[in-house]
């Protein structure tokens, strides 16, 4: 298992229904197929030796007896394989025929688990033919000369992982077989199905295997029955679907007439890291202590291959695609106005003060305020915004700002902090010329003054404008831009504030203002605390001194999110971006993230109140508890040795 990823496959074999001997061969070939392509853990359908349609044929001994014997075949012709395999085949138990899965790895039958909630009803009538586990007694069957261990409660553990299985109808139980396995330790759940096609069925499926990944937070290898099924009353399009936590990681092409193997990673690290963070998952063990204890199965697997993802990431883990980033922007921004609502009927606030720069976040910033306002049906007269030009000023921000605060009908103050800003210099003996911290933060500073005195002149809140990547890598000013009175963007990325601006412009603003803010997200990010170059350009941009917003981004949603180590980051970050950035840029960045994101760590630990809108948070009172004080050392040693 390479940083955590373990190759799994759902496989949809060719079959012909009750002709044992053929379908082992097919099954042979995606086995061996699996092997070659690194795959632990590959799962076919149910009833996949003998077909699932073959109806009363299954009470006839000499089928039964050809599963068997041609089970013994397989095991014979893939005893070199390491390749775990989980097959179903039908198998008489004294007296009884059990639906059942059989777990396969080197020519050893590991296990076998026998279906418990068979259906019988419409279409399926399984009790006829079958006895659910719950009904068997034996814990031990002799198949194939082999003594093995059957029951529902078996826990299968590899090196990598550990997994359990459920068959077809079992998952769609009010408590399915799979919520007890996980539970006890299954990171895994394998279902061997038969399901038929009807119309509005598949996304129903979706939407339950979905859900019982992300319940049980593991992931889910789910191979139902294809091509070769019997169609006299029904049609098996084959699914091979594989899920990880509720995402599906792949999938097959339904209603296609070749066998297909599904492959994909399931990140065990990941989900090792949602469970160690959800404490309702902890807690829900106590619910399993009536219930039968698990037995665990070793299998001392050994598979060495040259290890390669098949799956894609994200390069903007924040920002989704297609009609989801419009949903997402104004769940947002409907959080970001119903918080900053609250807070001004709560304070009974008077004004809200903004400072007005002509960049993003304080234009995001601004427009909370505006619909805020609107929807307390407050005159937009008591938003001030103040602009405060300083050295490094450009003409392009400073004009956009006046125009924007023109537009939506806001109070506009001037107040340019130049004067004061040179008084300082005097004051402190600092010489201008020197473009230092002191020369840049001394304007930060002297800016969040203005507005905290205006607000206490209105009788009024200041809102801040710092956003998540601002914080994460402290790039703010301590006790200047860092602090508010309460701050509206707190837990939004740098790299969806541009979406969310746009949104608005796009949505819900009239058009003097929608050019404006199109303006506003084509700016380039800068703090403009340095003089303008001579053409009155942007000289200092913030992305050429802290690093790309979208690696550092990137770093810290895997990092805060599932706690990935910064090598597993760095694979990750070569994968998602390696035609943007080369290897030693995106070190460069992740060297860096790391080295402020835990330097930065006290400016975190004071943060004015805000709303969380995401799964990451780095507010003190919530979501980030770290010691200001923490070292960097194992984070920075093992970037170095990269």
């Amino acid at each position: 298992m390479k940083y955590g990823f373990i190759k799994v496959a759902a496989a949809i074999p060719q079959v012909k229904v009750a002709d044992c001997r053929y379908n082992i061969v097919h099954i042979e070939e995606q086995m061996r197929y699996a092997e070659n392509e690194g795959v632990k853990i590959i799962a076919f359908p149910e009833m996949s030796i003998t077909a699932y349609t073959c109806g009363d044929l299954f009470g006839q001994q000499l089928l039964l007896e050809e599963a068997e014997k041609s089970l013994k075949t397989l095991l014979s012709h893939t005893a070199s394989l390491q390749t775990i395999a989980i097959i179903g085949m039908p198998i008489a138990v004294n007296g009884s025929v059990i639906n059942a899965a059989v777990v396969i790895h080197s020519g050893i039958i590991v296990g076998i688990v026998p279906k418990t909630y068979l259906p019988n009803y419409k279409e399926f009538y399984e009790l006829r033919w079958f006895a659910s586990a719950n009904d068997i007694m034996e814990n031990e069957i002799s198949l194939c000369g082999q003594t093995v261990q059957m029951g529902t409660h078996l826990l299968f553990e590899t090196p990598d992982t550990t997994f359990g299985i459920e068959i077809c109808e079992d998952v769609w139980a009010p408590i399915p077989p799979s919520s007890y396995l996980s539970l006890q330790g299954a990171e895994i759940i394998v279902n061997l199905s038969a399901t038929n096609e009807c119309i509005g069925k598949h996304r129903y499926l979706c939407s339950i295997l979905s859900q019982q990944s992300a319940r049980c937070i593991a992931g889910y290898i789910y191979s139902s029955c294809g091509f070769g099924e019997s169609t006299t009353d029904l049609v098996f399009a084959g699914n091979g679907l594989i899920y990880e936590n509720g995402t599906l990681l792949s999938q097959n092409k339904r209603f296609d007439f070749e066998p297909q193997v599904v492959i994909s990673e399931i990140d065990i690290e990941r989900l090792r890291a949602e469970r160690r963070m959800n404490t309702t998952f902890s807690a829900n063990k106590g619910s399993i202590k009536d219930i039968q204890k698990a037995i665990r199965i070793k299998i001392d697997q050994n598979l060495e291959s040259n290890f390669s993802l098949t799956r894609s990431f994200d390069r903007h883990p924040f920002v989704p695609s297609g009609p989801a980033l419009d949903q997402r922007c104004e769940d947002i921004f409907a959080i970001q106005v119903s918080g900053l609502a609250q807070r001004l009927v709560h304070t009974h606030a008077k004004s809200a003060v903004v400072g007005i720069s002509g960049g993003l976040d304080s234009t995001l910033a601004l427009l909370v305020c505006v619909h805020t306002f609107d929807k307390l049906k407050l005159s937009r007269k008591g938003i001030i915004g103040i602009t405060m030009p300083g050295f490094g000023t450009t003409g392009r921000t400073y004009n956009n700002a006046i125009n924007l605060m023109k537009s939506l009908g806001i109070t506009i103050r001037e107040i340019s902090i130049k004067a004061a800003v040179d008084q300082h210099f005097k004051d402190i003996d600092h010489d201008p010329s020197v473009h230092d911290v002191t020369y840049e933060n001394s304007q930060a500073r002297e800016r969040t003054q203005i507005l905290m005195d205006v607000a206490n002149q209105t009788g009024g809140l200041v809102i801040g404008t710092g956003d998540l990547s601002e914080l994460a890598l402290g790039w703010a000013t301590y006790n200047g831009d860092h602090m508010s009175m309460y701050a509206v963007n707190t837990s939004i990325p740098k790299t969806l504030v541009k979406h969310l601006v746009k949104w608005v412009a796009e949505n819900d603003m009239d058009e003097e203002s929608r050019i404006t803010l199109l303006d506003i997200v084509d700016t380039p990010i800068s703090p403009e605390l340095i003089p303008a170059d001579e053409n009155g350009n942007i000289k200092q941009k913030t992305e050429d001194l802290v690093g790309p917003y979208e690696l550092h981004d990137f770093f810290l949603y895997y990092f805060l999110r599932f706690g990935f180590r910064p090598a597993k980051i760095y694979m990750l970050a070569q994968r998602a971006f390696g035609n943007d950035y080369s290897a030693e840029i995106i070190k460069k960045w992740l060297y860096i993230f790391f080295r402020r994101f835990f330097n930065q760590q006290f400016k975190r630990s004071c943060l004015p109140d805000g709303p969380k809108v995401g799964t990451i948070s780095i507010s003190p009172r919530g979501d980030w508890r770290m010691p200001s004080d923490a070292s960097s050392a194992a984070w920075l040693d093992e970037i170095e040795k990269l």
